[in-house]
């Protein structure tokens, strides 16, 4: 389990968090299943030739569903995730589950990717020199996950699917920061 971004002191006092919220994601996943059986329930009704519910019985019945599979979710290890990033005028610190949260100072990062997988929202950060990265503080659990770049380069890579706020924030506190 990563450390708590309460736990690492921040680089500067102009910090900005964002990590992941099981909170959210429940909300969000309890409106879209709510909303979705609520709209698909007549059409279903209406092709089997099913008798119509009370809107009232059928409103019931999507709250119960989207309660119990955005709860299940929720209760996942998957939506348990770990994963935060400050960006201060101190540079990007970047934790995922399982991992020691680095700081990469803004001159030290080369460039940051954004890319999608499947429904997740993935930030690849690729600094100048694996030698330029700082571990923020030590419990000997590793730097986030690496992968190589198609030319070769490391980039850490974040999972930002459940970050709040979200991904499009960070995307403008980044290039805030980032010269290009």
């Amino acid at each position: 389990m990563s450390m708590p971004p309460e736990e690492v002191e921040a680089p500067a006092a102009d910090t900005v968090l964002f990590r992941a919220s099981p909170w959210r994601t429940f909300g969000v996943l309890f409106t879209v299943l709510l909303v979705a059986y609520v709209a698909v329930s007549p059409v279903v009704a209406l092709l089997l030739g099913a008798p119509m519910d009370p809107w009232w019985s059928t409103l019931a019945q999507a709250a119960v569903i989207a309660f119990l599979a955005a709860g299940g979710y929720a209760l996942t290890a998957r939506s348990a995730q770990r994963t935060w990033i400050r960006a201060s005028s101190g540079g990007l610190e970047l934790a995922a589950e399982g991992s020691d949260p680095v700081l990469l100072a803004w001159p030290d990062i080369d460039h940051v990717t954004w890319r999608r997988d499947g429904l997740r929202t993935l930030l690849d950060v690729t600094p100048v020199d694996l030698d330029r990265v700082h571990p923020v503080a030590g419990a000997d659990e590793g730097w986030p996950v690496l992968h190589d770049e198609p030319d070769g380069s490391p980039a850490f890579t974040a999972d930002l699917t459940q970050v709040w706020p979200g991904p499009r924030a960070l995307r403008k506190e980044l290039a805030r920061h980032l010269p290009n």
